[in-house]
């Protein structure tokens, strides 16, 4: 089974660590998904911009409205993602405790709904 392992991070705290502290926390990412991928569970994943860089998109009675940043002010963003395959939530929940943000944030963990063509 999929799941997507949506990471929130807190982009304020992410600009008060030093270069040495950023460049830890990067090798952390790095030798986990190299792990992942060892294991054949890594099924692809990106980090993303910042937030600032986001367009959020409404439609309501069929009129679009595009405003700029995040569709929600909060402490953390969502700073990226891993798609895994897991046998079950347990294994997922596994994973998801390993990656380097669930450490100073959080990850949330989401099946993946198969949709039928």
């Amino acid at each position: 089974m999929e799941y997507v392992l949506l990471i929130y991070i807190s982009e304020a705290d992410g600009k008060n660590m030093s270069a040495a502290q950023q460049g830890e926390i990067h090798q952390e990412y790095m030798s986990f998904t190299q792990d992942l991928s060892k294991s054949g569970k890594n099924k692809g994943g990106n980090a993303l911009e910042q937030s600032t860089t986001a367009t959020t998109v409404r439609v309501r009675n069929g009129k679009t409205a595009v405003t700029d940043g995040p569709f929600a002010e909060t402490k953390e963003q969502l700073g990226g993602y891993y798609l895994v395959e897991a046998k079950d939530l347990d294994e997922a929940i596994s994973i998801a405790a390993r990656i380097p943000g669930a450490k100073h944030g959080f990850v949330e963990v989401r099946p993946v709904r198969k949709l039928e063509m």
